[in-house]
């Protein structure tokens, strides 16, 4: 079965007067889009969890201690909210360099969207 992790940020922690981050996005919005994401990967047969993680320092060690205490991923998806926000740049890099270290053998990959998530898994893992 493909193991697949998607990390993004907590709801709640997002600024969302950003502009970089779509119109109209609230917490309940990306809370829905995570559901659907997680159940899309699902109905495709694979293991799907979901870490959400707080932009500070903190993020590097929840995503150690998430991995260190979990079966191997196959993928594992960084969230757009994590990625996309210039300010966020020192945070995305912690967590890149922390999955890299702590799942070296798992496709790393980004998305869009949360309901975006199982597309990128499916053209990283090529299934």
């Amino acid at each position: 079965m493909i193991r697949t992790l998607l990390i993004g940020q907590q709801p709640e922690t997002v600024d969302f007067s950003d502009p970089m981050l779509p119109y109209g996005f609230t917490a309940e919005t990306i809370r829905k889009s995570l559901t659907v994401g997680l159940e899309q990967m699902r109905n495709r047969g694979w293991h799907a969890d979901l870490l959400q993680i707080i932009p500070d320092e903190s993020a590097a060690t929840a995503i150690r201690d998430w991995l260190s205490n979990t079966a191997p991923y196959d993928c594992i998806v960084i969230g757009a909210g994590v990625r996309i926000p210039v300010k966020n740049l020192t945070f995305f890099e912690r967590v890149v360099n922390a999955v890299h270290r702590f799942a070296p053998n798992a496709a790393i990959g980004f998305n869009t969207r949360p309901e975006e998530t199982a597309d990128a898994v499916k053209r990283l893992l090529k299934i």
